[in-house]
């Protein structure tokens, strides 16, 4: 009972990652020197400042896990805390400091386990909110924040006077749009599922490249291009650098001349190498990692030793924690720009390196980020379903184009987005299309990648396929049989290590009687739909007599989506932006 009491008193409510936990910070400390002012000998006998003589016979053993790049800081800290007698109710403060990635230490949370550990210093706050996501976990809270350090990009010196540095400033949007153009720029990044600056940086592009026409899609393509030159985590990404500015030319084209790191990072490379990175920090300002300190539920803490992650803790906000996390290129909690540390990690004027960092991501947009990342890079398995009936040679108004044709060449755009690893296949339907079948395949799904015979590629028989799209005269829309075939066959095929998912595209209602009816329809997806195997259905209701109420009944039955689109045209961002969606979904 006694670790909980002091939980409570010390750590106060959850806050953000900036402002609430500052505030915690100056409270706490406050306390702690009003004690020494009002009791003078009260703090001594308390342990709140070294005592006279040796305490290491009544040290406090504590064990703190810390993110990769902060824990020597943090093993330098300890050292002087220890050599130093600093204590806490009398007894030193024997800190061991292990490295460990967040995101491991995250989902070891989540999973309710034993965290092995009385302080967890992760990077960012997303990861505390990640580890109290899980049903199992205990909720953890911070007990407020030791330091900051800015998201940016760095650059060799031959990629950065490319892209124009120091005067020119990019937005995210821009830097992620210049890597996405061939060779232009070989932008490389830590995995943002693992890395929370992978993350914050692919969750800024994303929101500025969102609000323009089609940024979806640019996002989306953005993030394929990044992935194949992502690593597992921010201590493998340095290695990926051009060792010289030849490097990039002169020979392997898998090193990157760009890529995306915190400035203490880049400060720290620029320390060990000399100067080797040029910083660029994207206009419109930079996300911040922000070191919160959290104590996790243990009831097998002791009081002594939870003061005594308290006490380490404002150790580390006091003057000289603070000095060595800044001698080792952090800024402090609150992210005030350095000067002189900034330009040692690569800054130069006029980059705006002492803007105020950017805001923190809503854990809605992270989540959101997360879900396109993950189904972006992951390979995908699709069925396309195509309506077919008559009212497909309606013209679209102001085209002078049929609804067909427009679908045709929508389907052609979203098709270049998708990679040779991909899994792609096509059926049409109208009533009676194939004998008593109202459906018909007309590509098999197969990975776009693959020979087939003499007719080239999959992705070329595919091409082909939707060219030759066709309305059949004398049909009518078979809706509810269509899509409960193809439903049962990608279930049937489903590709465990893909994503997998039904497109429906048709610009009518069900036509077909003595069909089912759409309640039978809906009870039999909600049958056939596995949690164990996701399969959302993407039902796109295309022209005015679409019935746009079915679209949603049916892909809502199985985790997916029902949209409505006037224009053919926007056939194929509504198809990424579902996925996106149907990924973000599966995240929770």
């Amino acid at each position: 009972m006694g670790r909980h009491k002091v939980a409570e008193e010390d750590r106060g409510g959850r806050g953000g990652p900036r402002g609430r936990t500052r505030g915690r910070t100056v409270a706490l400390a406050t306390v702690l020197v009003v004690a020494v002012v009002a009791g003078g000998g009260i703090a001594v006998r308390s342990g709140l400042i070294p005592l006279g003589g040796s305490c290491a016979d009544d040290a406090v053993r504590l064990e703190v896990s810390a993110s990769p790049d902060i824990a020597p800081t943090l093993r330098e800290a300890a050292g002087y805390a220890k050599e130093h007698e600093v204590t806490s109710d009398g007894n030193c403060l024997d800190v061991r400091v292990s490295a460990e990635d967040s995101s491991k230490v995250a989902e070891r949370l989540k999973a309710g386990k034993d965290p092995g550990f009385h302080a967890w210093v992760p990077d960012a706050s997303m990861w505390v909110d990640q580890a109290n996501s899980g049903g199992n976990s205990a909720q953890v809270s911070p007990t407020g924040a030791i330091a900051s350090t800015p998201v940016a990009v760095g650059m060799t010196e031959k990629a950065a006077k490319k892209l124009g540095w120091p005067e020119k400033t990019y937005s995210w949007a821009e830097l992620a749009a210049a890597g996405s153009q061939g060779d232009s720029l070989r932008l490389g990044s830590a995995d943002p599922a693992r890395s929370a600056t992978g993350l914050l940086a692919l969750t800024e592009v994303a929101g500025q490249a969102g609000a323009s026409k089609g940024g979806s899609a640019q996002v989306a393509a953005a993030a394929k291009i990044l992935a194949e030159r992502t690593v597992d985590s921010d201590t493998q990404l340095l290695d990926t650098l051009a060792r010289d500015d030849s490097g990039a030319e002169s020979g392997d084209p898998k090193r990157n001349d760009a890529l995306i790191l915190t400035e203490q990072r880049a400060f720290t490379r620029n320390k060990e190498s000399g100067h080797a990175l040029d910083l660029f920090y994207p206009k419109g300002g930079s996300p911040a990692l922000d070191y919160p300190y959290v104590i996790p539920d243990n009831t097998e803490l002791s009081t002594a030793q939870s003061r005594a992650a308290v006490r380490f803790m404002t150790f580390l906000n006091e003057s000289h924690g603070q000095r060595l996390l800044r001698a080792d290129g952090f800024r402090a909690e609150g992210g005030t720009a350095d000067a002189e540390l900034a330009r040692a990690a690569g800054a130069r004027a006029p980059q705006p390196y002492g803007a105020p960092t950017a805001d923190p991501p809503s854990a809605k947009a992270l989540q959101e980020t997360r879900g396109m990342w993950t189904i972006t890079v992951q390979s995908a398995r699709l069925l396309v379903v195509v309506d077919a009936s008559p009212s497909m040679a309606e013209p679209v108004p102001g085209r002078g184009q049929s609804r067909m044709d427009v679908t045709k060449a929508s389907l052609l755009q979203a098709l270049a987005q998708f990679t040779p690893a991909d899994d792609i296949g096509l059926w049409e339907f109208a009533t009676r299309l194939d004998g008593d079948r109202d459906y018909r395949e007309l590509v098999p799904t197969a990975r776009l990648g693959a020979r087939k015979g003499s007719s080239g590629t999959q992705r070329e028989a595919l091409t082909a396929a939707f060219g030759a799209l066709q309305p059949q005269p004398g049909g009518a829309t078979g809706l509810y049989d269509t899509t409960l075939a193809a439903y049962r066959e990608a279930s049937e095929d489903y590709a465990a290590d893909k994503f997998n998912a039904v497109v429906l595209l048709t610009d009518g209602t069900n036509e077909e009687p003595g069909s089912m009816t759409r309640g039978e329809l809906l009870t039999r997806l909600r049958d056939l739909a596995d949690p164990a195997h996701p399969l959302p259905l993407v039902a796109i209701a295309v022209g005015p007599e679409a019935a746009e109420d079915d679209m949603e009944a049916i892909g809502g039955a199985t985790g997916g989506s029902g949209f409505k689109v006037d224009d053919p045209a926007q056939i194929h961002e509504v198809i990424n932006n579902a996925i996106v969606e149907a990924g973000s979904r599966q995240q929770h």
